[in-house]
């Protein structure tokens, strides 16, 4: 399945605005690129069967599912992969699991982490916090588009080309700027889930991602 890191959408039931996933998950995804379930206080059997009801609304739009930190659930829910943390199971266990085909990203936020990432065994880094969030209990300041292009650069000096998205307080408003530091899409939660119109914000969100890589691309 190809990778799109354009408009990379986390659905989490703690920032859902009072919806539910499998609806949030169905005003965002013409839009969406990728969605992302998150849920750090569901049970097992709960966060697997949220899946199953998220996969089933995506899947006639072709748009891939990854479980946050838990490969166990991606592989009972038959998700398209994960997405982990430096604390949650190693990418060397996480591809062994899922095998060559899921799609398997790692979140990044130091240089040094940005030096050590398997990239080898991944298919995209997800690079923040950018800007401030509220999404997320986050003590660590905003790297800013400054950092995020410092990131960036170790990553591509090491794979040129490797797909990156940028994490953490993206809107529509500054989603250019992230693209213009180099980053290949937008990872997002409350912009759309508590959006009034998670459908507009969505489309807008995409308009911004797309108009500024067209416009990187003829740069």
């Amino acid at each position: 399945m190809t990778l799109d890191l354009s408009l990379y959408a986390l659905v989490d039931p703690a920032v859902a605005g009072g919806r539910s996933l499998p609806g949030l998950a169905a005003l965002i995804a013409d839009s969406a690129t990728l969605v992302q379930l998150r849920d750090k206080h569901g049970s097992t059997r709960v966060m697997i069967e949220e899946a199953r009801d998220v996969m089933a609304v995506l899947r006639p739009r072709g748009v891939p599912l990854l479980i946050n930190d838990r490969i166990d659930v991606a592989l009972a829910s038959g998700a398209h992969g994960v997405h982990i943390g430096w604390d949650d199971m190693d990418a060397v266990d996480a591809r062994r699991l899922l095998g060559k085909d899921a799609i398997i990203g790692l979140s990044i936020k130091t240089a040094e982490q940005a030096a050590a990432a398997p990239l080898d065994l991944l298919n995209y880094v997800a690079i923040g916090g950018v800007y401030a969030t509220t999404s997320k209990d986050n003590a660590s300041t905003p790297i800013g588009t400054d950092g995020l292009r410092d990131l960036g650069a170790v990553i591509r000096a090491r794979k040129p080309g490797y797909p990156i998205c940028a994490i953490a307080g993206i809107t529509a408003d500054n989603a250019g700027e992230v693209i213009a530091a180099g980053a290949d899409g937008v990872a997002v939660i409350s912009a759309l889930s508590l959006a009034l119109d998670p459908a507009d914000a969505a489309r807008r969100l995409r308009a911004a991602v797309d108009g500024a890589l067209a416009g990187r691309s003829g740069a």
